[in-house]
């Protein structure tokens, strides 16, 4: 499709954008460069845990003693005796405790405002500091992060017990929108914003932004906001790098519409019960009552 390009842009109190169907005023300073919208990994391990967790989650007694009732033959998986100590259920099965069955762990949702220097991962062999550090003791069951942000990126991380939704909102056909605010070392060409939404050649294929526009009311012409789907490591970083800009400072703004707003930097939240439910419907999975 033929792009159209408007040479008094930058002339008067409004201002024309590109896009991939046509233009789109906007007010001064706010161009906003945008494409169509098309009709775009959670560990197994979130869905797996010890029986004898299982039970002591559903709040019936410790671990020490859950082990005791396993070894008691008190104990069921899906109608099978269970003896052995270690076993590991899904969270998905059914377990019954002298007959009567038990709920398994509750699930938990939080989201953190991530500091610049922690990694995103559950355990770091060169002991590091981990976003563990900062949501470990937040509630009794162990959550794990939804995605990662590299140790030098900043703001939204959720977490979460919830295997399901974490594969969902992981995975590209869910179309997740995430928003960045980015800080470069140059102001940035309303060329390179074009060439943002048309894609950017990088070593494992072409990737483009949602949209783009100057952050700020466009005082700061080297800070933009983008939107993008794409899950790929480092995907913003080698794509300005692509376009020879050099990140200073990358900040998740939005993640699947939650935002980083009351959660100062280094802090988490829980969700509120109608954030939750809307989790539940852009992924399409069932809340259970």
């Amino acid at each position: 499709m033929e792009k159209k390009f408007n040479s008094n842009k930058f002339q008067g109190k409004k201002t024309v954008s590109f896009s991939k169907d046509k233009p789109k005023i906007v007010s001064k300073e706010k161009r906003v460069i945008e494409k169509s919208k098309s009709t775009t990994s959670a560990s197994s391990e979130q869905d797996i845990v010890r029986l004898n967790r299982f039970i002591a989650n559903a709040g019936i007694c410790s671990r020490r003693e859950a082990d005791t009732l396993i070894s008691e033959g008190v104990v069921e998986i899906n109608g099978k005796i269970v003896t052995e100590l270690g076993t590991k259920v899904k969270l998905s099965d059914v377990v019954k405790v002298n007959g009567k069955k038990i709920e398994g762990e509750k699930k938990q949702y939080l989201l953190l405002n991530k500091p610049k220097d922690y990694i995103t991962t559950m355990d770091d062999p060169k002991d590091r500091k981990t976003v563990l550090d900062l949501v470990g003791k937040a509630c009794m069951e162990r959550v794990y992060p939804v995605g990662r942000l590299d140790r030098a990126t900043t703001g939204l991380l959720l977490f979460t017990n919830d295997g399901e939704m974490t594969k969902k909102l992981t995975h590209p056909s869910s179309n997740i929108k995430k928003v960045y605010q980015v800080s470069l070392d140059k102001n940035v060409t309303q060329k390179d914003m074009m060439r943002l939404v048309e894609g950017v050649e990088l070593e494992d294929g072409v990737v483009a932004v949602d949209k783009v526009m100057y952050a700020k009311d466009g005082v700061d012409k080297s800070i933009i906001t983008l939107d993008l789907h794409s899950g790929k490591n480092r995907v913003i970083r080698r794509m300005m790098e692509q376009l020879n800009y050099k990140v200073l400072r990358l900040d998740r703004i939005q993640f699947a519409g939650l935002t980083k707003k009351d959660i100062p930097r280094g802090r988490f939240r829980f969700l509120t019960e109608k954030e939750i439910g809307f989790l539940h419907r852009i992924t399409g999975i069932k809340q259970q009552s």
